[in-house]
């Protein structure tokens, strides 16, 4: 730790990770973020920077969600030592498995499912974005411009990230939706922070406020 004896913390957001434990938790993911990391780094504690990952929705796939998500993205990068990292989404063609789809859904579902979407449909893959978080820690670490690191995910993969890190002699902190998994993070940080349904619906923004969804 420097000299002064003050914590450094900078945080790191899975955006696409955190909107969907958001989502499944408490119907929303329309919250006051400068709150929310405030509340991670807590009063006694000094708060460099934040970063906040995602990938844009396709402009030509749905405009209207679209611009709602740009004007999200503008808002955050509004806020003080608040900056906004971009990857991309990328669409790919994946075929149905009949056997496991009539399994999950019976064959009448299943066949009236395939008919209308044939044996394949279109998804969208995250690309960059999982690299970017873990270059950004690593890099940051090695520069020693915190002292901790908390991620604002439930992602698995991160843990060796989060090892790496340690290993720079930083610490870690994990911060995620309470109930929500979150089984490898919890085994290799420092300090696990569950975000507890109070708190977050406390942080949300009001309809007329929300700019996310």
């Amino acid at each position: 730790m420097p000299e002064s004896n003050t914590e450094r913390i900078m945080v790191f957001i899975d955006g696409s990770n955190f909107y969907h434990g958001l989502k499944a938790t408490i119907n929303t993911a329309a919250i006051r973020f400068p709150q929310l990391v405030q509340h991670l780094a807590g009063p006694s504690r000094k708060l460099v920077r934040t970063y906040y990952y995602n990938a844009p929705i396709p402009q030509g796939e749905d405009p209207e969600r679209y611009k709602a998500q740009q004007r999200f993205f503008a808002s955050l990068k509004r806020i003080p030592s608040f900056e906004v990292r971009l990857g991309r989404l990328e669409k790919r063609r994946v075929g149905l498995d009949r056997a496991g789809l009539v399994a999950d859904i019976g064959k009448d579902c299943a066949e009236k499912f395939i008919r209308a979407y044939g044996e394949a449909i279109n998804t969208y893959a995250e690309k960059g974005i999982d690299i970017q978080i873990a270059v950004d820690m690593l890099q940051l670490a090695f520069n020693k411009a915190y002292d901790t690191a908390i991620l604002v995910s439930g992602d698995g993969d991160f843990a060796s990230v989060v090892q790496a890190v340690k290993g720079f002699g930083r610490r870690v902190e994990v911060a995620y939706v309470s109930g929500r998994p979150a089984y490898h993070l919890r085994q290799v940080c420092d300090v696990f922070v569950e975000l507890s349904v109070d708190l977050l619906r406390s942080l949300t923004l009001s309809q007329k406020q929300n700019l996310h969804e």
